[in-house]
Order: C-alpha cells, then sequence, then structure tokens
C-alpha cells in the first residue's frame, strides 16, 4: 500500500499512518482475490471512528482487534463506525464492533433498507428470486437447477447488523474536533457513500482534503455495478447511470488524495474519473456491436470481456456478472441505443 503522508507502524505490517489522526489497517477477506479491506481509524475528540469494519470471520476480526491494538487503541474504545455501503467486506463485523464497544453504526437509508430485506427474507425466497431471475435473463437449465435442488436453510451475510444512525447526504457525521461530510455515491450500492474530510491535507497536498472512497474509486481496478432490487418492487432502476453521474459528482470535488477500501491510497481523482468514464463508454460502444444480433443477457454476458474466460468463471461469479451485464443493458436502453425483441421469450436485446 502506497500514501503521501506517514509510514507503517513499526512491528505492525498490515497498518499504515496516514498522518493527521487517519490511520489504516488490513481486514482479511477469506478465499477472495481482494485479499483484504482497508479500514480506516479517524481519531476524534470522544474516540476513534471507523471507516467500514471488513469481513465477518474469526481470522478478520483478530486482525482487525491487532490493527487497531498497533494503532494505540482497541475495539472498545471506539465511538462509532461509518458504513461506506452494505458489502459484507465492509459491513461484516459491524455488530460485533457494536457489542464489543457501545459504539453507534451508521450507513445510508438506501443500504439500511436492502439489510432489513436481507434479514427478513427466507433463504428459501432468495433461491426462489435468484431462479426467476437467471431463468428470465435466459440462463441455461444446468445453471439454475442446483438453486432449486439445494437444501441448504442458511446463506452467508443474510444477517448483517442493523445500522442505528442514518447517514444524509450533504450533512456532517457525528466525529467531534473533525469535519467529515457524506456524498451519496450510487451505482456500486445504492447506498454507497464516499466520506469527505474536509480538512487541510497533512502534506499540504493540492486540492481539498481527502476522501475516503469505499469501492466507489478505487486506483486500479473497475468496481462491480450490479442490479439490487427489491422482489417485491417492480421499479426499473439504472445503476450504472447512477454510478457514472457519482463520478463525475467526485471529479467534480478534486480532493487532494483518495483513501480507497481496497489497494492503496492515491492523488489525482479527476483523472481516474476520466479513465473510468472511458472505460465505461467504450465497454457500451462494444456491446453494441455484440447485440448486432438479438441476445439474452447470459449471452451477453458470455460474450463480454472479463477477467478470465467464462469457462474458467466460478458458478456464483456468473451471477454476478449477468446482473453487470443486465445493469449495462438498461443504460443502453435508457440512452435510446438498444431495446428488448418484442415477443423474445426469454427477452432478448439489440442494438438500434
Amino acid at each position: 500500500m502506497r500514501s503521501s503522508q506517514g509510514g507503517r507502524n513499526p512491528g505492525a505490517p498490515s497498518t499504515w499512518d496516514h498522518g493527521g489522526g487517519v490511520r489504516s489497517l488490513q481486514v482479511p477477506i477469506p478465499d477472495n482475490p481482494l485479499g483484504h479491506t482497508l479500514v480506516y481509524v479517524v481519531d476524534t475528540d470522544r474516540g476513534p471512528v471507523l471507516v467500514d469494519t471488513g469481513w465477518d470471520d474469526p481470522s478478520s476480526w483478530d486482525a482487525l482487534a491487532a490493527g487497531l491494538a498497533a494503532c494505540g487503541t482497541s475495539v472498545g474504545e471506539l465511538y462509532g463506525v461509518v458504513i461506506t455501503h452494505h458489502h459484507p467486506d465492509h459491513h461484516g463485523l459491524s455488530g460485533r464492533v457494536r457489542e464489543a464497544s457501545g459504539a453507534w453504526v451508521a450507513m445510508h437509508a438506501a443500504d439500511a433498507s436492502i439489510v432489513r430485506r436481507t434479514r427478513s427474507t427466507r433463504p428459501e425466497r432468495w433461491f426462489t428470486y435468484m431462479t426467476d431471475k437467471l431463468e428470465a435473463a435466459g440462463a441455461p437449465q444446468e445453471h439454475v437447477a442446483p438453486l432449486r435442488t439445494s437444501s441448504r436453510r442458511t446463506l452467508p451475510g443474510l444477517r448483517p447488523a442493523l445500522p442505528d444512525r442514518e447517514i444524509v447526504p450533504g450533512e456532517l457525521l457525528d466525529l467531534p474536533g473533525r469535519r467529515l461530510r457524506a456524498i451519496w455515491t450510487p451505482g456500486h450500492t445504492p447506498g454507497h457513500v464516499c466520506l469527505h474530510l474536509e480538512e487541510e491535507h497533512p502534506a499540504r497536498l493540492p486540492g481539498k482534503g481527502r476522501l475516503f472512497s469505499g469501492d466507489h474509486l478505487l486506483p486500479e481496478i473497475t468496481p462491480h455495478i450490479g442490479l439490487y432490487e427489491d422482489p417485491d418492487d417492480a421499479t426499473v432502476t439504472d445503476p450504472l447511470g447512477d454510478y457514472l453521474d457519482s463520478l463525475e459528482r467526485v471529479g467534480r470535488l478534486a480532493p487532494a488524495e483518495i483513501l480507497p477500501a481496497h489497494q492503496h491510497a492515491f492523488t489525482d481523482a479527476p483523472a481516474r474519473v476520466r479513465e473510468l468514464l472511458t472505460h465505461h463508454e467504450d465497454r457500451l460502444t462494444g456491446l453494441l456491436t455484440l447485440l448486432a444480433e438479438p441476445l439474452t443477457p447470459w449471452q451477453l454476458a458470455e460474450r463480454m470481456e472479463w477477467n478470465r474466460p467464462w469457462e474458467q468463471i466460478p458458478y456464483g461469479s456468473r451471477n454476478i456478472a449477468v446482473s453487470e451485464a443486465e445493469a449495462h443493458l438498461r443504460r443502453l436502453v435508457k440512452q435510446g441505443r438498444a431495446e428488448p425483441v418484442t415477443g423474445s421469450d426469454p427477452v432478448t436485446y439489440a442494438a438500434v
């Protein structure tokens, strides 16, 4: 990991001092190529506040506790937890942190709604919903069959902690002695937020403070943009359009430094935003070439470029890929560049 300020704490290779009362530590994500989540520790007049917590796993909890000790504090001293979004590598340990410390947990209302829905939905309902979605996307029966025959009664991540505070976009969070403002950046999730530390950069880098970017803006990874929908809500969302709009908002902010949840700190947010906007426009244009013939979302996902050949993509990751293909299709349809083919079942899409 790189940073423009500070250095690693002696004897603690997984922690980093970013200066100005901000440190980070690595919390591992089991069996995931991302490796770890960067959890940030922000000093306040009432005690440390975490930005995200990491995956809910005993090894992750041990790493969080050890990292906090290396930062000169402990779980019990925490004052609050600010969650950038509901994904389990960010929100997973929030409940355990709150139990051990009494710290409040804050999240945007849109992601809190997903957490409530996840907690109240029986696993069987999720299997049925996923089966219906995949069939509608044109998934082959051999892919759908395991969802019908699964005997599992529980699914991982179905009991995330309910937040007890709401992050309101544009408002300062409850960090006494600090100025941390929430910026709503939907796309990766409906309630994703970036957090703008409106304080002079400790190394006096040019720009406007520092930005905890969660998964919205990463130095070398393009965040996944998929669908997060209520099975009982027929609203047609446009998450990719939301994401692109949010990117432009962050680019205009022009923070001096970005502190992301994965990889490493970096500068020149406007340049990274331009790269991502260009990437998505190029990808949309490339998909139009594929849609010269009518394709289902599944068929489109099979033909899209991923980080490995489709044949090597694991079962669960294929579901994520199809969700991303659908998000791109919705953007093209909204732009009037593609449309569903009348009478097709499962529905196919073609370039206009």
